[in-house]
């Protein structure tokens, strides 16, 4: 039971032995449990229940999907500095190393002219210090879901459709089953999410498009790429072909820029003839790799969004990862920034004894400079990776090519976007002090 008396979820009673206590608030442990619904089984929704379960609070996680999209699919992502410390302090780093996708060397193709070969290390070094791995969206999640199962309740093929807060909890109406109340509602469900939507409003209110599209598909692995990933650049065209490990498939990548009107993410036909269109002509893979679309049973696309908000909290309800500040699909560091909130999130709950007003605050204070910061991230991105011009590509190629001669100091001057990684992915100290219990701010 929890504070007032509601039947707590099954499978959220024994303690995890294996968690990691390292954080300088690990001491904090509730008393009484505060029953927490989490929307998005994701990344941060899985990351935050960890460590709401860690801290007492009894988290219930609700996924649309009939099951859990883990494995090999999805695209790669990559998990920066402050969110490998993350992965590592719930006792992860070694799965997630263990899973990375080992695409150590990237080679930049151009039709008619010499390949260039540079290793991904000689591109991170930036990050040498701070720690980054590569690894696939769906082998993560399915990481972070085989350390939360046995503690965290899991709810799939259902999703919030109403909410309605009477001061002391939230009635959550759900599309298929019954009713409950929880004592907080948390939105961790994406960059189109639907707790934001019905909470504060329509999500053209906070989405800012960048300009630039995304486009995902699995390919058979014709070329036996083996650890390296091949880019092709036209002018406001890029493509990313890349191994999937252990399945004979790659998976392709699209970037492009389209000012003209863009398919509804939720229209696949019509994204899939964007992506035709945008790319008819173009040459080099292309044709071969639009020719596997349709075949593709893993199609993904959108535009490159970012999600800006000057609150992410209402009441007893709060949103976490690209539900509240999605710095921009593929290209900005989305899913750092989600297991950051979310690790933030649950240790002000905590701090806050449970009280959302004091949680809540700490929380949005803890991270705003952050998110801030990683807004840049995307823009810097899309600008250095999708070359507007010939001339832009050529020079891409040329820059690619003589930066492994260069001395460490002299790349990160020539790469201005990767000091723009670094300040927008890594800028926040996870031991922070934090105020005891009793003494955060009420604002």
């Amino acid at each position: 039971m929890n504070a007032r008396g509601t039947p707590l979820p099954t499978g959220v009673v024994n303690e995890r032995a294996s968690g990691l206590r390292l954080f300088a608030n690990s001491s904090w442990h509730l008393e009484v449990p505060v029953n927490v619904l989490l929307s998005g089984a994701g990344i941060a929704g899985p990351v935050l229940a960890y460590w709401l379960h860690h801290h007492g609070f009894a988290p219930t996680v609700v996924e649309r999907t009939p099951r859990l999209r883990h494995g090999t699919g999805g695209h790669a992502v990559d998990l920066f500095g402050p969110a490998v410390q993350v992965v590592e302090r719930m006792g992860l780093l070694p799965a997630v190393q263990e899973a990375r996708t080992r695409n150590d060397v990237v080679v930049l193709e151009r039709p008619g002219r010499r390949p260039v070969e540079i290793p991904v290390a000689t591109l991170a070094a930036g990050f040498a210090d701070g720690g980054h791995v590569e690894i696939v969206r769906g082998e993560l999640a399915r990481i972070l879901y085989e350390a939360t199962r046995d503690d965290v309740a899991y709810v799939f093929g259902d999703a919030v459709r109403t909410l309605e807060e009477d001061g002391d909890d939230v009635q959550v109406g759900f599309e298929h089953g019954p009713s409950r109340r929880f004592d907080l509602v948390i939105g961790a469900d994406g960059l189109h999410s639907g707790v934001r939507r019905l909470v504060f409003g329509p999500e053209e209110r906070f989405a800012h498009h960048l300009g630039g599209h995304l486009a995902v598909f699995t390919v058979p692995d014709d070329r036996g790429l083996d650890g390296r990933m091949v880019t092709f650049s036209a002018p406001d065209r890029v493509v990313v072909l890349y191994p999937v490990r252990g399945t004979g498939a790659a998976r392709a990548v699209f970037l492009f820029r389209h000012d003209g009107p863009a398919a509804h993410h939720g229209d696949v036909a019509g994204q899939k003839a964007l992506l035709r269109n945008v790319f008819a002509g173009v040459g080099w893979e292309v044709p071969r790799l639009l020719g596997e679309l349709d075949a593709a049973d893993d199609f993904y696309s959108d535009a490159i969004t970012q999600i800006r908000m000057d609150t992410w909290t209402r009441g007893r309800v709060t949103l976490v990862g690209d539900a509240g500040y999605c710095p921009a699909p593929a290209v900005g560091g989305g899913t750092t920034v989600a297991a950051v909130g979310a690790y933030v999130l649950a240790d002000r709950l905590a701090a806050a004894d449970g009280d959302h007003h004091r949680g809540f605050a700490a929380y949005e204070d803890a991270m705003r400079d952050y998110v801030a910061a990683s807004r840049r991230v995307g823009p810097a991105v899309l600008r250095t990776s999708v070359p507007r011009s010939r001339l832009a590509v050529a020079r891409n190629a040329w820059l690619t090519r003589l930066l492994p001669r260069l001395p460490v100091p002299v790349r990160h001057r020539l790469l201005a976007v990767e000091d723009r990684l670094r300040a927008g992915l890594t800028g926040i100290d996870l031991d922070a002090p934090t105020q005891p219990r009793g003494e955060l701010s009420d604002g």
